[in-house]
């Protein structure tokens, strides 16, 4: 993997000015100093992401995604951060250096680019042999699917011959080797019988990674036969539980919601349709490297499998995963359909884009499904049915979200409201999550409280002496960044105070020294936190002295804490920050 300077990495991010870049993908509109927009990152109605041009940094206040412009890349296009900055080098006509490699990782890229080089070349020769006199059964057998020729080429569909060694003589003849062949998932080598196709006498779908590289293959029989559908193994480029197919379409599409269909042909037909968000796990169990996946493209899944007993436990299986994710997700019901490819053929795409509008809730789902195991026509069924939905609904930490539930779940089940509550209490207090005198708890402890408030007074002072330069030098001489206390938030002060003192403030540059996606999100949260309302000009000098003074306070308590009883210079210390605190206090009226 090649490496860049920190010098290098920042010339190319400040070449790339961020409102420009994002302007690309995102409309916004300036108010005031800073661009608005809706946010790619999730569904919304009214924009809550923001640009801003003197920080260079992107921040959605709906959903926290944030960053700046390598990291933007990075979300949207799924690059990787090579990846992102090599794209940003281009646009900016800055040539990046060809870095040294060590023999080993040389070898290890020079073979991945080499399996995809035999990945694109297979492709490109199955596509030909769908359209050649060999391939006449498989067009047929796309066209009685209903397939029309734009959706076969946006596809790169295609045919696999029927002769075991076709691909084989093929790739052999333009000079791949046979251990490159096999390192590809393409060919089994045999000492005695020589090279033989994975894929043969099959119709073939490229698989293609977010950035439309064909990194392996699905192929299905076209009469009788088993398995009826086969994938590549995984490779050194393919990775079944973190490949999605259709997804190098489906991320570029203009609508808030992907659908996850189970198989190719149900994807296939959703983008002839119209519905160009659709996408497919391949041929195994959704995962959550999948639900992981998505959330960089999508905060609402619309689940449509097929509607068999094996499309419901995948249902089943799939939603905790995408609830995890932080994702929302509903199901498409489709009736007496088997799947979204029939439901097309039968009842076109008006009445699929209804089931869609109508989709159900994913809870409301699972209950439905978990209703299918009790006997409610028997009073001992019914009541371990009740008592099991309660144990459900006590899954929701928010009460508010626990009785909307409880509201909707009474209303289906006619249990009365009140009956259903008391229950979920009876079981939240058997469960130890709550007590009887009690209500189940409603949010966080006053401890949490006062934890997430000290976080949020840290945000707000890193946001202040970023948002106004002139802040620092008002503040540093009784503020260091040993005073902020949580863990991240003080390298992100450390390197703050740092460029300060260096007289070059740069919070985007920060960001790209917190290597985790995570991570930055959280950097970039502390440079755009926010006060419930504007205040008026000595309204907020009070409030920056208060926030001083605050973390100030609490700095000096966790450093008391942790003083060693041996340790009199750190006890002196204290002490003396104590006294100047109460100067402070006095000096500033707090």
């Amino acid at each position: 993997m090649p490496y860049y300077s920190d010098e290098l990495i920042e010339q190319v991010r400040s070449a790339n000015d961020i409102v420009n870049v994002i302007s690309d993908y995102v409309r916004l509109q300036k108010k005031g100093s800073t661009h608005f927009g809706l946010c790619p990152f999730h569904n919304e109605k009214s924009p809550s992401f923001s640009v801003s041009q003197a920080k260079q940094m992107y921040y959605c206040f709906g959903c926290g995604a944030g960053g700046n412009v390598i990291t933007f890349l990075m979300q949207y296009e799924n690059y990787t951060f090579q990846e992102a900055l090599q794209e940003l080098a281009q646009r900016a006509g800055i040539e990046l250096p060809k870095q040294e490699m060590s023999a080993r990782a040389r070898h290890e890229a020079d073979k991945r680019a080499r399996i995809l080089e035999v990945n694109k070349t297979a492709a490109k020769y199955f596509y030909a042999q769908l359209r050649m006199e060999q391939g006449q059964n498989a067009m047929r057998y796309f066209i009685n699917r209903g397939l029309g020729t734009e959706t076969l080429k946006k596809f790169g569909l295609g045919y696999a011959n029927k002769y075991s060694d076709d691909l084989y003589r093929y790739l052999r003849k333009q000079g791949y080797e046979d251990e490159l062949l096999k390192d590809s998932g393409l060919v089994t080598i045999d000492e005695r019988r020589g090279g033989r196709d994975k894929f043969w006498n099959r119709v073939m779908f490229p698989i293609m990674d977010v950035n439309h590289r064909v990194i392996g293959f699905g192929g299905r029989v076209m009469g009788e036969g088993e398995p009826k559908y086969l994938n590549s193994p995984e490779t050194m480029v393919f990775d079944k539980s973190r490949s999605l197919y259709g997804l190098h379409l489906a991320k570029s599409t203009r609508k808030p919601y992907i659908l996850l269909c189970e198989g190719y042909m149900d994807v296939i037909a959703l983008h002839q349709a119209g519905f160009d968000n659709a996408v497919a796990s391949l041929g195994t169990s959704f995962t959550a490297g999948h639900a992981n996946l998505l959330k960089r493209y999508t905060k609402e899944v619309y689940c449509t499998f097929d509607s068999d007993g094996a499309g419901v436990k995948a249902a089943l299986r799939a939603l905790p995963l995408l609830k995890e994710a932080g994702i929302t997700a509903k199901i498409v019901r489709m009736g007496q359909y088997k799947d979204p490819d029939e439901f097309l053929k039968s009842e076109g795409a008006d009445a699929y884009q209804r089931r869609i509008d109508e989709a159900q809730n994913s809870f409301l789902f699972e209950i439905e499904m978990l209703e299918q195991e009790y006997d409610l026509d028997d009073p001992e069924g019914k009541t371990a049915f009740y008592n099991a939905v309660a144990r459900r609904i006590l899954a929701f930490e928010e009460e508010l979200e626990r009785d909307n539930y409880i509201e909707a779940v009474a209303k289906k089940y006619q249990t009365g409201f009140e009956n259903l509550r008391s229950l979920v209490l009876h079981q939240g207090t058997r469960s130890g999550l709550t007590r009887e005198s009690r209500p189940l708890k409603s949010g966080r402890s006053e401890k949490k409280k006062k934890e997430d408030g000290m976080k949020q007074s840290q945000r707000l002072m890193l946001t202040w002496l970023i948002e106004e330069p002139g802040l620092f030098a008002q503040v540093s001489p009784y503020l260091g960044p040993e005073d902020f206390t949580e863990e991240l938030y003080q390298k992100a002060a450390r390197m703050v105070f740092s460029q300060y003192r260096e007289d070059r403030p740069n919070p985007a540059g920060i960001i790209s020294m917190f290597p985790e996606e995570g991570q930055q999100r959280e950097i970039a949260s502390l440079f755009n936190a926010r006060l419930k309302e504007e205040l008026a000009p000595a309204e907020k000098e009070k409030a920056l002295w208060e926030t001083v003074i605050r973390l100030k306070e609490n700095s000096i308590s966790v450093r008391s804490r942790h003083l060693q009883p041996t340790d009199m210079e750190g006890l002196q210390e204290i002490i003396a920050q104590k006294k100047d605190l109460q100067k402070l206090r006095r000096l500033k009226h707090v």
